[in-house]
């Protein structure tokens, strides 16, 4: 701690040593913290809004590419409810092992 200014020359840089030490320490922790905290708003918002775009643009691209592909062995008409079959069979599935999979309290049964 810096000494009285009348007796101690260096009395200054020691007081300006101090305070930097402290408001550093200050400055780190609250820093630090608000930087984690509106780095996880700001990806959670854009994760919010990219995932349900994507998942939906994915599952537009397989029904399409599906189509093409069954299309090669059957007309287009036939093609597209088949593929629609299929997409909607792999999407029950997911469904119910994920629903199979849930938490469910023991108490609310």
């Amino acid at each position: 701690m810096p000494g009285n200014p009348l007796t101690d020359p260096n009395w200054a840089s020691d007081l300006a040593d101090t305070i930097d030490l402290y408001l550093g320490k200050v400055r780190k922790a609250v820093t630090e913290r608000a930087v984690t905290v509106v780095r996880a708003v700001v990806f959670g918002l854009v994760i919010l809004v990219v995932a349900p775009v994507a998942i939906t643009l994915v599952v537009i691209i397989i029904t399409k590419s599906l189509q093409r592909l069954i299309a090669t062995a059957t007309d287009h008409g036939t093609a597209v409810w088949m593929s629609y079959m299929f997409i909607a069979a792999v999407l029950i599935i997911v469904g119910s092992i994920l629903m199979s999979r849930r938490y469910v309290n023991d108490d609310q049964q």
